[in-house]
C-alpha cells in the first residue's frame, strides 16, 4: 500500500457553509490558487448546482489551477451532476464527488427509501459521473452511524460502478478514534474490490477528535484526508489541514506517511482565510495559533535559550513563520518592495508593483516600520483592486470627543455621480456609516455584524474592520484595513455596497434572459 497521504481540501465547500456571508468569485479565487502553492492534491471549489455564482466560482477556479485537482460536490441526482461536469470542463482534468446518505437514521427519515433504492441511486451517480470523468469519488454520508454491513456493500457497489476514491465520513462527529479506525480496518477486510480505489475519510470536530479520528483512519489504510484550513466547517468545523499535516511531517519516522503539503506555506495561507473568510484563528489553536511557538514560563524559555527542541517539536521556520520580519521604511525602494514580495511567494501577476508601492509608502509615511504581514495586507485589502467598483469614497471627515456629538460627512461617487452627506451617531464609525447610507439612498441596508481586528503589533498596527450587512434578504461581507479606525470602517462599508451593486446588476441581468 502506497505512503502516500492524498490532501483534499474543502475550505471553499464544506468551510465556507459555516460562514455568516458567501465569499465573492474573487475571494475564492485567490483562497484557492494559495492552497494550490501549499501542495493541496484536490481542491473542492464548490457544489456549482446550488447558485449560478457557485457554479461561476467553481468554473473560475477549475480554469486557472494548473497543478491542484479541482472538484465539484453533486447530490446523487442527475442536474448536481451535469452542473459539475459543466462548470468543471474548462480543466483538462478535473473530478466530481457525489454523496447519498447511508445511515438508518439518513435513509428512513430524510431519504425516505430503501436500502435497495439508495445503492441503486449511489450506482446510476457514480455511472453518470464517470460519463464526464475517470476521476470519481462516492461519499457516504454518516457512514460513521452506517451499520457495518451495509456499508461495506455500498463500498463495494460504488466501487464496481467506477468510483476511483470512496470516502467515508464521520458527518456528525460522533465516532471515536479506536472505533473510526476499525471501521476503516473492517472495510479492508470485507470489501473485495478495495484495491481498485483509494479510502478517504471526512471527518468533523463535534467532539473535538477529527484529526484523531483522520489520523486513526489513515493508520487503518485510509490514504485520503478532506481537511480545511484552520479548521472552519459546519457546525465545530472539520479536520484541520495544517494539524494532520503536520502530524504526519513530524512523526513521520513512526507513521511512514507523507503527504505533498509544502509546509512552509501554512502560516499564510492560515492568515489568508482567516482574513477572507472574517474567521480569527484562536490564540492557542495547534500550529497557527499566536501562541503555537511561544514561551512564558521561566522554564520553558531557559530550555529554548539552550537548546530549541527541549519545548518545540518543530521550528517556526518550517510552517513558515518568519523570525526577522524585514523592517521597511519610506526610504526603502521599489525593487525592494517587489524582491521582497518575491520572497514572500508572489509572482509579478500576483500584484500591481505601482498600486503596492503607493500604498506602502502612504503606510510607510504613517507607521514609520512596515513589516512582512504589512505588506501582505496591501496587496489582499487594497480596495482599488475591486475592479466593477461602482461606489467609490472621495472624501472623509468625522469628529468625536467628549463634549462633541459625533458627526461625520463624507463624499460618495456612485458611477458619474456624486453626492454629499452628514450625519450624526453613537459614533464616529456610526455616524460615517449613516452618512453614507444617507448619500447612496441605501436605506434597506442593515449592518448585522461589526468587527474590529489588529493587524500586526503596536499603537500604530494597521486596523482591518470587517462588517456583514443584509440587503434585500441577502448577506455581504466587506473588509477594510487603514491604520484609522473610521477610514477601515468606511472601506468595509463601500466595499460592501460594491457587492450590492453587482448583486442587482446579476439579478437585472437574469430578469433579461427571462424576458421578464
Amino acid at each position: 500500500m502506497s505512503n502516500q497521504v492524498v490532501i483534499f481540501d474543502t475550505t471553499l465547500r464544506d468551510g465556507e457553509q459555516a460562514l455568516p456571508a458567501s465569499l465573492s468569485s474573487k475571494d475564492k479565487l485567490q483562497i484557492a490558487l494559495a492552497l494550490e502553492r501549499l501542495g493541496v492534491d484536490v481542491i473542492e471549489a464548490g457544489f456549482p448546482v446550488s447558485s449560478p455564482g457557485d457554479f461561476e466560482s467553481v468554473q473560475n477556479i477549475a480554469k486557472h489551477l494548473t497543478t491542484a485537482i479541482p472538484c465539484g460536490l453533486s447530490r446523487a441526482l442527475s442536474a448536481d451532476i451535469e452542473a459539475c461536469g459543466k462548470a468543471l470542463s474548462v480543466s483538462e482534468r478535473f473530478r466530481i464527488h457525489t454523496f447519498i446518505a447511508t445511515s438508518d437514521l439518513h435513509v428512513n427519515t430524510k431519504l425516505r427509501k430503501t436500502q435497495d433504492e439508495v445503492v441503486d441511486m449511489a450506482v446510476a451517480a457514480v455511472k453518470h459521473a464517470r460519463s464526464f470523468t475517470d476521476d470519481v469519488e462516492f461519499s457516504c454520508e454518516d457512514a460513521g452511524r452506517t451499520h457495518i454491513d451495509y456499508l461495506c456493500r455500498m463500498v463495494e457497489a460504488a466501487i464496481s460502478a467506477g468510483a476511483t476514491t470512496v470516502n467515508i465520513p464521520d458527518t456528525v462527529g460522533y465516532t471515536t478514534p479506536t472505533e473510526f479506525g476499525g471501521i476503516i480496518h473492517q472495510l479492508y477486510n470485507r470489501v473485495p474490490n478495495i484495491d481498485k480505489a483509494i479510502i478517504s475519510v471526512h471527518c468533523h470536530n463535534d467532539l473535538g477528535l477529527a484529526v484523531a479520528n483522520s489520523l486513526a483512519a489513515v493508520e487503518n489504510g485510509a490514504r485520503q484526508v478532506e481537511c480545511t484550513v484552520n479548521g472552519i466547517g459546519e457546525r465545530a468545523g472539520n479536520c484541520s489541514l495544517e494539524e494532520i499535516a503536520m502530524i504526519l511531517q513530524t512523526r513521520q519516522q513512526r507513521l511512514g506517511m507523507q503527504t505533498n503539503i509544502q509546509s512552509q506555506e501554512i502560516m499564510r495561507t492560515s492568515k489568508l482565510v482567516s482574513q477572507i473568510c472574517n474567521m480569527p484563528v484562536q490564540s492557542n489553536k495547534a500550529i497557527v495559533g499566536a501562541n503555537a511557538f511561544s514561551h512564558s514560563s521561566g522554564i520553558h524559555q531557559d530550555g529554548v535559550l539552550k537548546a530549541q527542541n527541549t519545548y518545540e517539536i518543530m521550528t517556526p521556520e518550517s510552517v513558515g513563520i518568519n523570525k526577522n520580519n524585514l523592517n521597511l521604511t519610506s526610504r526603502s525602494g521599489r525593487h525592494v518592495i517587489k524582491h521582497r514580495m518575491i520572497e514572500l511567494g508572489y509572482k509579478d501577476s500576483d500584484f500591481d508593483l505601482d498600486t503596492l508601492y503607493s500604498a506602502f509608502l502612504k503606510l510607510a509615511d504613517k507607521k514609520g516600520q512596515v513589516f512582512d504581514y504589512d505588506l501582505e495586507a496591501l496587496v489582499f485589502f487594497d480596495q482599488q483592486k475591486h475592479e466593477e467598483a461602482f461606489y467609490k469614497l472621495t472624501y472623509l471627515h468625522a469628529n468625536s470627543g467628549k463634549s462633541i456629538l459625533p458627526n461625520a460627512t463624507v463624499t460618495v461617487k456612485m458611477g458619474d455621480e456624486e453626492k454629499s452627506a452628514s450625519a450624526m451617531g453613537n459614533g464616529p464609525v456610526d455616524s460615517a456609516f449613516n452618512a453614507i447610507i444617507q448619500a447612496t439612498g441605501l436605506t434597506q441596508l442593515e449592518i448585522v455584524d461589526f468587527k474590529l481586528d489588529s493587524k500586526g503589533e503596536g499603537a500604530d498596527a494597521l486596523a482591518q474592520v470587517s462588517v456583514v450587512a443584509k440587503y434585500n434578504n441577502r448577506r455581504f461581507t466587506g473588509i477594510g484595513l487603514a491604520t484609522d479606525i473610521v477610514e477601515a470602517g468606511v472601506k468595509a462599508l463601500v466595499y460592501v455596497l460594491n457587492n450590492t451593486y453587482l448583486a442587482d446588476q446579476i439579478d437585472q441581468r437574469k430578469l433579461q434572459i427571462a424576458g421578464v
